[in-house]
């Protein structure tokens, strides 16, 4: 019967801070982009305006073509993008409290072969749940694999690990030069 009540329930509807939160990279761009030039627009003209525009676009367009720095920018992007693939995963895998609640994404960090997005799983949600939903999780997350580690102290917290390249092909290769932009050995 759980199960029927589980599938005709349907996710709660978050409130303004928890709607807010996954945006918090976007807001803060866009208001430090906006703040910064109205700042330099309004104490220095309209010339130096247009200079600090130019400059922002040289610096941007040599972070995107030199190699470790776009490896490092594409690896912080894919931590923007995978935590929100993570909830819309358990959304429709059905991952989520009697309540309705999801689970909550804590943090993201880049890992040699792809990301590691830890989660905080609430009362009702165990690691067992997202361990079943591992292929939903997959493809939710335009990943290869997803592996579930639980924490052995916490066992509320679970690390997802979300696997978007093959490991090394040989114990000789760093393991951070995949996806963090450190230079591939020669030979």
């Amino acid at each position: 019967m759980a199960s029927v009540k589980a599938a005709m329930s349907t996710v709660a509807r978050p409130g303004l801070i928890t709607r807010i939160w996954p945006w918090r990279c976007e807001f803060g761009l866009i208001a430090g982009t906006v703040l910064g030039m109205i700042g330099i627009g309004v104490t220095l003209g309209p010339g130096w305006l247009i200079a600090a525009a130019a400059a922002a676009m040289a610096v941007l367009g040599v972070a995107l073509t030199w190699r470790p720095s776009r490896r490092r920018i594409i690896a912080r992007a894919w931590c923007v993008i995978t935590p929100r693939r993570v909830r819309t995963g358990c959304t429709q895998a059905w991952i989520q409290t009697r309540d309705g609640h999801l689970p909550a994404v804590l943090y993201t960090v880049p890992a040699h072969y792809g990301e590691r997005v830890w989660v905080w799983c609430r009362a009702g949600i165990t690691a067992g749940d997202l361990e079943a939903a591992r292929d939903s999780l997959r493809a939710a997350c335009w990943a290869s694999d997803v592996r579930v580690v639980v924490n052995d102290r916490r066992s509320h917290i679970v690390v997802l690990e979300v696997i978007r390249r093959p490991p090394p092909s040989s114990p000789e290769e760093p393991a951070l030069y995949y996806g963090l932009g450190l230079p591939r050995p020669l030979g």
